[in-house]
């Protein structure tokens, strides 16, 4: 069974993981595999059929080999804890590596989220894990830290999409994992690039602005950089000769190993300019040596999922006044567009709507994809003049 009505996200995950290494003849894989939202604090009260297949993991980059999904359970709610046992590869040989696919279906699309899709979370997340050592000799495995998801990428001409991967902790670091925004933010930005979002004055000149030859991107509060990443990608479409401008996207440095992991595992996808991983803590006055390299002002700023904590709001205050000070003391004529993805949580997150206007920022809706919890994630744009005192 597999929602129709409903507006939401939902992820397939592991509440226990795959073990690090088993052994090459050895009994079945124990995992228990859940369906939730982003957070994992609600979880899928349907019915979904969860299929499995392997991976062998090969040393050349996007390179596999995939097994045929499988059925391996009909996953409810009221089963949550269940432990499910996974059939290893059949063909697995002594040191090969394989990873673990849950997926919501038996197709290979089934197996990656699809950012240009309009119908963008009709089914659950699939999921993938990390790699897993058969060996003749295992010793005691530890269960995996990690996760991946697999994502798709669609050209102007319908050919070939570019599936990269992002990584995320399976632990409880909020900075580690991905959210709605971050998905929603991507999938508008993908169909904003293909020309399949409506069309206002207001996304004529993001697009404009985006996709341009030269466009200098700042991205707050990047977490795993999916955001950053579907924008390297987007722009390196576009670009063969490195004069799309730079992509900075920063965090706390907490989150700066695992997002620069990212960055790097999609290096294949950027021609000329990767994006650039830089500490900014909003708490701080110093701006990144790499965004004081914008020789010619911020073009665009970035963020997704920056409203979860209400008492950071006067530190990102904060933070984005002195960016669009920085940028108008090199480019006093331009003002940074600033493209917000945002899902609500709760209601006095709003706030900052009133906060960014005393600063002189005024954000404008400009679209809405599904997000979970029946709460739509929520494109805004907001444009700026000159007094962010």
């Amino acid at each position: 069974m597999i929602f129709e009505e409903q507006l939401m996200f939902y992820y397939i995950s592991f509440l226990r993981p795959p073990p690090t290494q088993a052994a090459l003849f050895g009994e079945p894989i124990l995992i228990t595999p859940q369906i939730a939202n982003d957070l994992r604090t609600e979880y899928y009260t349907g019915v979904q059929d969860i299929f499995y297949s392997w991976s062998l993991h090969l040393p050349k980059p996007n390179s596999s080999t995939i097994t045929k999904p499988t059925k391996l359970t009909s996953w409810r709610a009221s089963t949550l804890y269940k432990e499910i046992p996974v059939p290893p590869p059949r063909n697995a040989r002594n040191g090969e590596y394989w990873r673990l696919i849950l997926s919501p279906g038996m197709s290979r699309k089934d197996q990656v989220i699809s950012l240009n899709d309009q119908d963008l979370g009709h089914q659950p997340f699939p999921v993938v894990s990390d790699p897993i050592l058969f060996s003749a000799r295992p010793i005691k495995a530890t269960k995996q830290e990690r996760i991946n998801r697999s994502y798709a990428l669609t050209t102007n001409n319908g050919e070939h999409p570019a599936i990269f991967h992002i990584v995320e902790q399976t632990s409880f670091d909020l900075d580690k994992k991905i959210w709605d925004s971050g998905i929603g933010l991507s999938s508008w930005l993908a169909r904003l690039h293909s020309g399949i979002v409506a069309d206002t004055a207001l996304v004529s000149n993001v697009k404009n602005v985006l996709f341009a030859s030269k466009c200098d991107v700042l991205e707050l509060g990047a977490g795993t950089g999916i955001v950053a990443i579907v924008l390297g990608i987007l722009r390196g479409l576009l670009d063969s000769a490195g004069k799309s401008g730079k992509i900075v996207t920063t965090d706390l440095p907490s989150a700066l190993p695992l997002l620069q992991t990212n960055i790097t595992s999609s290096q294949s996808f950027y021609p000329c300019n990767a994006p650039e991983a830089a500490v900014l803590d909003w708490d701080e006055t110093e701006i990144p040596t790499q965004v004081e390299s914008f020789v010619s002002g911020i073009d665009v700023i970035v963020m997704a999922d920056v409203t979860y904590n209400t008492s950071s709001f006067p530190s990102l205050i904060g933070t984005l006044s002195r960016l669009i000070r920085f940028s108008l003391s090199v480019a006093p004529a331009k003002a940074p567009l600033i493209i917000l993805g945002y899902k609500e949580r709760d209601a006095a997150e709003r706030t900052l709507w009133e906060m960014t206007e005393k600063i002189g920022i005024h954000f404008e809706e400009v679209a809405k994809v599904p997000g979970a919890d029946e709460s739509p994630v929520e494109v805004w744009v907001g444009t700026t003049g000159a007094d962010t005192s």
